[in-house]
């Protein structure tokens, strides 16, 4: 189906005119006819917009959709970001590690049995990875960490909600996070970073030597740890092969360090690579050990084992990043000014035995300035890599600069571009897939000092566009962004366009506890609207349809533990209600053919108003209900 097939039928429908155009003429023709009663014309036009020369690249007019979903972390808020690209207009949250108001997550039933019991108030989601199959993208699910409370959470793209989070064992806090390319999205592997004890329960406190962490594997279909590999040193980021062999992750604090100083003493730490098809034989043969507390199989991948292999790179690697052509992984090296180039194949052939050093697999060093980060790729053969101490990003090319470490005197850095400041991570449009396109690169820069207003002594995050479909990168846009999106994924709108529900389906398994209890008490949630008393519970079934709730008003008695369950009748897109019970903290979304439902304890007396929170209908003010609470 094509982006515009809606408004090619509505123009057909029309004779010719969208809805769209049909209703943004009607618009038009009552400003020009307000304008001529008043003596007064101005009627913006497209001439006179271009009049002064052609739009800006991330330009996108009224009415017209983006070319690029923009899937952006939202750091210390736990929730993810949807922006368009080019024009960096925010879309939707998705609330993930944290509460949301808005659609009452973590308020709601349907979001506390995703979260958990007890969950934790907040979380740092950082890397968010779009499954594949074939190495593309295949707008299945997106995968998220959260550093700050070690777990992983997946968000179903149909929906864009929050389906599954796992807390994961025997480390603490998990950083880099990257799917399995080959042949699918199957596996998420993730590095937890900081090392700890094993099992962690106040044995060893003050003895680092007995401090590990491990590298995960999580089954993305059944959101399950399948095994993990314990390693030496800290984990930091990791990538994927375009063959499903192996995986490779930055590991830093070689020496073992708990502070700034040993975590710096040596100059060169290590990439961990890891052989997945050894280390399943090993699971398979039992060659494996539990951790107390823990179910996961963790197989041995410490130096000496033939399951992994350490290669020395420069200081304090952090970037991992994977060619969009399958052969290189690139690490960046923080403390170096150095990129290390790896080839997949020559990892192949260590593992076979045929290469004995591991740094034979290195084909390329080059150096590219202070603090190099990430690295992104255009699919031309070009590498684009942010520089967080000289504030730049540095294009350069993979092959010169194998050339150049193979003593040909070529230049292999193709422009560096100053940014607004201080650059983390980088993205290009399709950038970690076979479909890399080298249109568009977002550098995240955490600094932002004089770009916008001031807003207080905590500046906001500075995301820069840059256009690099020629031969010179150009800033083309800033945006200022809540602190701190950290990571961000370019993802073309085929992807997701068709796959993205506009209504929710009645049998989705997001609300199917809630359907099952339902049935259960005998109700039909599209039309009943009842309550259902268990003793001290109290079970209150109704619908909304704008601009009305099914029941006008319900009685429960103070201390009745009582369950609101509502379900939207309204079948027209865009066409949310909310459910907002005053001076209960509670308020939750219900968008077309949504139940969703919520319990609390009816411990105030009283008259309670609930009311809509969606302006839904020309009486939207007049949706409302009541809760009597008898003493």
């Amino acid at each position: 189906m094509s982006d515009n097939s809606e408004d090619q039928k509505q123009s057909r429908e029309t004779g010719g005119l969208s809805r769209r155009h049909v209703l943004g003429t009607s618009a038009l023709a009552g400003v020009v006819g307000a304008g001529l009663a008043g003596g007064l014309v101005s009627v913006p036009s497209a001439q006179a917009a271009s009049s002064s020369g052609p739009a800006p690249k991330d330009f996108v007019p009224p009415g017209q959709l983006d070319e690029y979903y923009g899937i952006w972390s939202g750091g210390q808020s736990g929730e993810l970001r949807i922006l368009g690209i080019p024009s960096m207009r925010e879309l939707v949250r998705i609330p993930v590690f944290n509460t949301d108001f808005t659609i009452g997550w973590g308020i709601t039933n349907e979001s506390k049995r995703v979260l958990g019991a007890n969950f934790p108030a907040g979380g740092d989601l950082h890397h968010p990875h779009m499954s594949m199959t074939h190495g593309r993208y295949d707008g299945r699910y997106i995968f998220v960490n959260d550093k700050a409370c070690t777990r992983v959470a997946r968000i179903r793209c149909d929906i864009m909600r929050t389906d599954k989070i796992i807390n994961i064992p025997n480390t603490q806090s998990i950083h880099g996070l990257r799917v399995q390319r080959e042949p699918r999205t199957g596996y998420v592997f993730c590095c937890g970073e900081f090392r700890v004890p094993h099992p962690n329960d106040g044995r060893d406190l003050n003895d680092p030597s007995k401090y590990f962490t491990v590298f995960t594997a999580i089954d993305g279909d059944t959101m399950k740890v399948a095994w993990q590999v314990l390693v030496d040193g800290n984990l930091d980021n990791t990538d994927a092969d375009y063959d499903g062999k192996y995986v490779a992750a930055t590991c830093y604090n070689s020496e073992g360090g708990v502070n700034l100083a040993g975590f710096m003493r040596d100059e060169r730490d290590w990439v961990v690579i890891f052989d997945i098809k050894a280390i399943e034989a090993a699971v398979r043969k039992g060659q494996y050990k539990k951790i107390p507390g823990s179910d996961v199989p963790v197989v041995d991948g410490r130096h000496g084992s033939k399951l992994t292999m350490y290669v020395p790179v420069p200081k304090n690697p952090h970037g991992c990043n994977a060619s969009p052509d399958g052969k290189y992984i690139v690490a960046s090296g923080k403390l170096s000014p150095t990129v290390t180039v790896m080839s997949w194949k020559k990892i192949g052939e260590y593992f076979a035995g045929k290469l004995k050093n591991p740094r034979d697999i290195v084909v390329a060093e080059p150096e590219m300035g202070l603090g190099p980060l990430h690295t992104a790729f255009d699919g031309r053969g070009n590498a684009y890599t942010t520089l967080f101490i000289d504030s730049q990003i540095v294009k350069w090319n993979v092959e010169d600069a194998i050339k150049a470490y193979n003593g040909q005197k070529v230049n292999y850095i193709r422009q560096k571009l100053d940014v607004a400041y201080q650059p983390g991570h980088n993205h290009a449009s399709m950038g970690e897939t076979r479909d890399a396109d080298g249109k568009w690169l977002i550098s995240l820069n955490k600094f932002s000092k004089d770009r916008f207003l001031p807003v207080g002594p905590l500046h906001p995050d500075n995301d820069q566009l840059i256009d690099i479909s020629g031969d010179q990168m150009k800033i083309v846009a800033d945006g200022p962004v809540y602190c701190e999106p950290h990571d961000c994924n370019l993802i073309h709108r085929r992807v997701l366009m068709d796959k993205v529900k506009r209504v929710w389906s009645r049998n989705d398994p997001f609300f199917a506890e809630t359907v099952a209890l339902a049935k259960k008490h005998g109700v039909k949630l599209e039309t009943d609207n009842k309550v259902i008393r268990q003793g001290k519970k109290v079970f209150v079934y109704m619908t909304s349809a704008a601009p009305t709730y099914g029941l006008e008003q319900f009685t429960v008695k103070k201390g009745d533990e009582v369950t609101i369950t509502i379900t939207n009748v309204d079948t027209i897109q865009d066409l949310t209600h909310g459910f907002c019970l005053a001076n209960y903290g509670i308020n939750m979304e219900i968008s077309p053919q949504q139940t969703s439902s919520v319990t609390f304890i009816a411990d105030k007396p009283g008259v309670h108003w609930f009311y809509c929170t969606f302006f839904c209908h020309a009486l939207h003010l007049e949706m409302r209900s009541r809760m009597l609470v008898e003493a």
